[in-house]
C-alpha cells in the first residue's frame, strides 16, 4: 500500500499492529493474519499484521529467530496477498532496508537499535512509514534526535512507539507521560501493550512477562491518548517459539479491540 495512504488511514482512527512475535511457519502465520483479518473487517479498523522474520535480539544463542530474511519476506508476500492486510517487520541491519520495503508496508526498527544512525537512515530513505519503538534506556524526549534523523531524508511518515522503560532488573515499567512527550514532535503515538509486561531475560535463557497485564495497560494507553496499539497474538501462547509468556491469545483480540475502540470513542 501507498506509505501516505496508509499513514492517512492511520490518522483517521485508532490502529492495530498484530502478529506473532516470529513467522513460525508459513500456516501460523496466515492462520493468524487471517483471523485478524475478519476482526479487522467486522470492527472496520485499520490493521496491519506484525511478525519478524529474525529476532535477532533474542536472550540465548540457542533461541529461535525466525526463518530468516528471503524465507521471511516470501511468508510476508503471501499473507499480503491471501488476506489484503499491510505487513510491518523489523530490520537489524541498513542493508536490509531497501529489500525489506519491496514487501513491508511498515519497517520497525526495534527498541535497542533505535539510535542507529545509519540504520534510521537507510529506513527512512525507503519512502515506507517508519515505526521505532523507544528503547527501554531512553527518555521519551530523547526520541527528538530519532525523528530528526529520519526526518533527514525527506520522509516524514514517522511512529514512534512506547514499549516500557526498565525498572530495576529484569522488569519494566511504563510511564504513560511519555505519549503526550512524544507526541510533541507532531507524529502518531503507538503503545506496545505486550513487550510492555516482558520480563527481559526474565527466565534466565529467555524472556518473561505477564500477559495479565496486557488489557490493563492497554486501555490505560488508549485512555492516555495513543493513536495505534502494538500487540503479539498467538492461537497457543504457552507453546510460542518467541514471547509467549506476554503474547495475547488469538481468541481474546477481538474484545480487547472493541473495548479500546470503546475507550477511545470516549476520550477522544
Amino acid at each position: 500500500m501507498d506509505a501516505a495512504r496508509l499513514y492517512e488511514a492511520c490518522r483517521s482512527g485508532l490502529f492495530f499492529l498484530a502478529g506473532p512475535c516470529a513467522i513460525e511457519s508459513r500456516e501460523l502465520a496466515l492462520e493468524v493474519a487471517t483471523e485478524l483479518a475478519a476482526v479487522a473487517e467486522r470492527l472496520d479498523v485499520t490493521l496491519i499484521f506484525k511478525s519478524s522474520f529474525d529476532k535477532a535480539n533474542r536472550t540465548s544463542v540457542t533461541s529461535f529467530r525466525g526463518p530468516g530474511m528471503a524465507k521471511g519476506l516470501e511468508i510476508l508476500a503471501e499473507v499480503k496477498e491471501a488476506t489484503g492486510l499491510p505487513v510491518v517487520t523489523d530490520i537489524h541491519m541498513p542493508e536490509q532496508a531497501a529489500i525489506v520495503a519491496e514487501v513491508a508496508d511498515v519497517i520497525q526498527i526495534p527498541a535497542f537499535l533505535c539510535r542507529q544512525t545509519d540504520l534510521l537512515v537507510a529506513a527512512g530513505e525507503t519512502g515506507r512509514i517508519i515505526n521505532v519503538k523507544k528503547g527501554q534506556f531512553l527518555a521519551p524526549w530523547d526520541m527528538e534526535n530519532v525523528v530528526g534523523k529520519l526526518r533527514s531524508t525527506g520522509n516524514q511518515h514517522i511512529w514512534l512507539t512506547e514499549r516500557g522503560a526498565m525498572h530495576g532488573y529484569n522488569n519494566l515499567v511504563v510511564d504513560f507521560r511519555s505519549v503526550p512527550e512524544m507526541h510533541a514532535f507532531d507524529v502518531p503515538v503507538v503503545f506496545d501493550a505486550t513487550h510492555s509486561v516482558q520480563k527481559p531475560g526474565g527466565q534466565g535463557s529467555s524472556s518473561g512477562g505477564n500477559r495479565e497485564y496486557v488489557p490493563v495497560l492497554a486501555k490505560a494507553a488508549v485512555a492516555a491518548g495513543v493513536d495505534g496499539v502494538f500487540m503479539e497474538v498467538h492461537p497457543d501462547p504457552d507453546k510460542a517459539l518467541c514471547d509467549g509468556p506476554n503474547s495475547l491469545h488469538l481468541n481474546d483480540v477481538e474484545q480487547l479491540m472493541k473495548t479500546l475502540l470503546a475507550i477511545r470513542e470516549v476520550a477522544a
